[in-house]
């Protein structure tokens, strides 16, 4: 089995910002946690973060037919962008969303979701755990 761990925008700066909301893990050390569980799980994974809205399309499309899931933390785009949606729509691997923070409890803005109603799962408000979690879900599936 093969995953993709997709991250949004300024999820590159874990660690450095809202500790409160996010943690005080950075991403680097999220992945390394996430590959130490896959490696032990024998499930090859990849990671992907952007800022920018087109390379995560781009990476989605790029992925299609190459892996059999995908992890999405969308970040703020998971409030904007119907892009991403279209691109998850358009591939083959279907796709757990999860967020660090429980954004249900958090602004009216960040409770709406463009990917939630097409992921087959959603897990948020868990930190980091919740990819680990994901990967346990994903896992469960193939079995």
């Amino acid at each position: 089995m093969k995953i993709l761990f997709l991250n949004g925008p300024n999820l590159n700066m874990l660690g450095q910002r809202e500790e409160d909301v996010y943690g005080k893990l950075t991403l680097d050390q999220i992945n390394s946690y996430i590959q130490k569980k896959a490696d032990s799980m024998n499930i090859e994974v990849d990671f992907f973060q952007s800022n920018e809205e087109g390379k995560i399309v781009s990476r989605i499309q790029e992925s299609s037919g190459v892996v059999d899931h995908i992890v999405i933390n969308p970040a703020a785009f998971t409030h904007t962008s119907i892009a991403i949606r279209d691109a998850l729509l358009a591939v083959k691997a279907s796709f757990v969303e999860v967020h660090l923070s429980n954004i249900f409890s958090r602004e009216d803005f960040r409770q709406h979701s463009y990917v939630s109603s097409i992921a087959i799962g959603v897990i948020s408000g868990f930190g980091y755990q919740g990819y680990l979690m994901a990967l346990d879900a994903l896992d469960g599936l193939d079995k």
